[in-house]
């Protein structure tokens, strides 16, 4: 395990929580990414995790569908909030406590955030799962994920995906896309490189949090990160 890495957030698409069902949650997948989390917070890595909503409801596109745009990005945080308690049950029952935390005030759904209890929680061992964004519309979850990174001190933020990398090009798309080992943040976002939204990549970059883009759903993967293995791309 890197010594460097004593404490991470871990960015996890709604989508790929739904696996190939397209939506919904399945409950294969979670039990998967639940077991990953256990193992790599027993070996003593402290770990904060921000989850999407887009396997429920994703606020830009309710917003093309004619829904106002701020309800859209509430209705996308609550849905946030679902995959999160689903998260957290997977990881009680394989015996890892988790505590889920609210960027709006939702007791006793979960607990309202504060970087204060949310590294408190994570120093008592238990995964610490930040839902609802940042409490505000207009904000991605990405952009949520890199703020929860740097308020709670995280070394690095790990986005699981369902792609292995960052690539010149949709790899889903492009079959002639190459995959970049490493990029700066520069390179990202002169490229147009759709690692995260511009907001999100902006404040990694402000504030020095690099970001490892890997693939989530190959089991064992988020561990094989951990211990250096070149397996995803690092965008520092």
């Amino acid at each position: 395990m890197r010594a460097e890495y004593k404490r991470i957030l871990l960015k996890l698409s709604g989508e790929s929580l739904a696996a190939g069902q397209g939506q919904g949650i399945d409950t294969q997948r979670l039990n998967e990414y639940a077991a990953q989390i256990k193992a790599v917070r027993e070996s003593g890595v402290e770990i904060a995790i921000v989850i999407g909503g887009g396997n429920i409801f994703r606020g830009l596109s309710g917003a093309s569908r004619g829904f106002d745009r701020v309800k859209g990005d509430q209705m996308g945080m609550l849905a946030t909030v679902i995959n999160s308690l689903a998260l957290s049950s997977a990881l009680e029952a394989v015996g890892q406590k988790a505590r889920v935390f609210t960027a709006i005030n939702m007791f006793p759904i979960g607990e309202h955030y504060s970087k204060w209890r949310a590294i408190e929680a994570m120093g008592r061992g238990e995964i610490a799962i930040i839902s609802g964004g940042t409490g505000n519309p207009f904000f991605t979850t990405d952009t949520g994920s890199a703020l929860r990174g740097i308020e709670v001190e995280a070394q690095v933020m790990l986005k699981g995906t369902r792609v292995d990398g960052v690539y010149t090009a949709d790899p889903e798309k492009d079959p002639a896309a190459t995959k970049f080992s490493e990029i700066t943040y520069g390179e990202v976002l002169s490229r147009g490189l759709k690692v995260m939204d511009l907001t999100a990549t902006a404040l990694c970059k402000e504030n020095g949090l690099p970001i490892i883009v890997f693939d989530m759903d190959t089991p064992g993967n988020l561990q094989r990160v951990l211990q250096g293995e070149p397996i995803g791309t690092l965008v520092y």
